[in-house]
């Protein structure tokens, strides 16, 4: 954090305006994602989510090291083809349009999610039409319990995949599709799960249904994809998912639980990119309203939207800044706590709240950390037409 306090200093020197920017380290990307790769099981493959975070220089930094990336529509599918032509992809989300499935078999692919029966049918229907046999996996929306965690796409009702009771159904009507090849199951159940042990033995749940399944429909499971979910901890920086213990976990249960000759396939995005990127915006006022003190800086929930998505605090530090060149009285607050808010007419616009600090004050710069992931991909850039972020990319070590 250091380093990349005396980035921001640095970025601010070069600045008269207010800093607002995300700043990406694209060196800690990578190791991290290395580091991921070299420690799961043989048996495993690791995709980029592009959901997360889908900006080209993530993406040109991801392709040599993972196995992959994992799209929700024909223009990730793009974007990932701009940088990787030959790169592996799976295609996956409710409410594929034909154009996209017929996108999807275009840019080679490797495999579809269904989502339901009916679009089980059109991929047939629009394979055929194109002269080609499309590989899928059957998305399944498990019937639970499942693992606590922050968001659930299976487990109780929701748009996602085939409800497991209808499973056996849809594993027929895939059997007699002509321009299909049933390649095995999609398992996306949950988000943000920050138990490693017990998310491995999520895993084996779905490989131990995978199983039952293949006996029964006499099924050659080549694939089995678990999904992405593993979690970053907002609240406790210091505390997050345990990669070791869940590699650890995942090599003792394999051997028994996957199925012949079948490739576990994991589809991550916030684990991993969250850490690699930062949220910087510049203190332009501090206030005091009915007993509480305000901090707004240049920038907000337009930019930054996972706070106010999640409904938490987002952690932060703070970088003092010096150098005040204004003919005015420079504002600060010292011992208090803060409600740091944006700049929209919106009393939602709240980024962190609460938080205890010795000394802010105007000109000085919040940090907001483990912001690259699910930060200005799911933010609403254009509301009230303020000027969008500075996207700058480091190479070196910041983060």
């Amino acid at each position: 954090m250091t380093e990349l306090s005396e980035v921001v200093q640095s970025l601010k020197a070069e600045r008269s305006h207010p800093l607002c920017a995300y700043i990406y380290d694209l060196g800690h990307l990578k190791r991290h994602a290395s580091r991921c790769i070299e420690t799961l099981p043989a048996t495993c493959r690791l995709f980029y989510a592009v959901k997360a975070n889908s900006e080209e220089p993530i993406l040109r930094a991801l392709a040599p090291i993972v196995h992959g990336f994992e799209v929700a529509s024909l223009g990730e599918v793009e974007k990932v083809r701009s940088v990787a032509p030959d790169a592996p992809i799976l295609f996956g989300g409710p409410g594929k349009t034909d154009a996209e499935i017929e996108g999807a078999l275009q840019h080679r692919v490797s495999l579809l999610h269904v989502e339901s029966a009916h679009e089980l049918r059109r991929v047939d229907y629009l394979a055929g039409r194109a002269g080609r046999v499309a590989d899928i996996l059957l998305r399944v929306n498990l019937r639970g319990p499942l693992p606590s965690a922050t968001l659930y796409m299976a487990g109780k009702p929701t748009q996602f995949g085939i409800d497991e009771e209808d499973i056996p159904a849809v594993i027929g009507l895939a059997k007699r599709c002509q321009h299909v090849r049933l390649r095995g199951f999609h398992f996306h159940s949950i988000s943000n799960d920050l138990d490693a042990t017990g998310h491995a033995h999520l895993v084996a749940h779905y490989l131990r249904l995978t199983r039952t399944w293949a006996a029964r429909f006499s099924l050659d499971i080549a694939y089995v994809n678990a999904g992405g979910g593993l979690g970053v901890n907002y609240r406790q920086l210091d505390k997050q998912f345990d990669w070791e213990a869940f590699t650890t976990e995942l090599n003792q249960l394999l051997p028994d639980e996957c199925p012949p000759g079948a490739t576990i396939l994991f589809e991550c995005g916030r684990y991993m990119t969250a850490a690699c990127g930062a949220y910087a915006v510049e203190v332009l006022d501090i206030k005091r309203n009915h007993g509480k003190d305000y901090v707004i800086v240049r920038g907000g929930t337009h930019h930054f939207r996972l706070p106010s998505s999640w409904q938490h605090s987002h952690p932060f530090t703070l970088v003092p800044l010096e150098g005040w060149t204004a003919p005015i009285e420079r504002p600060e607050l010292r011992d208090g706590t803060i409600t740091v808010v944006g700049q929209l007419c919106t009393p939602k616009d709240v980024l962190a709240y609460d938080v205890a600090v010795e000394r802010v004050r105007v000109g000085d710069v919040i940090l907001f950390q483990y912001a690259g992931a699910y930060g200005w991909s799911i933010s609403h850039h254009d509301f009230l037409s303020h000027p969008h972020p500075e996207q700058i990319f480091l190479e070196g070590g910041a983060c």
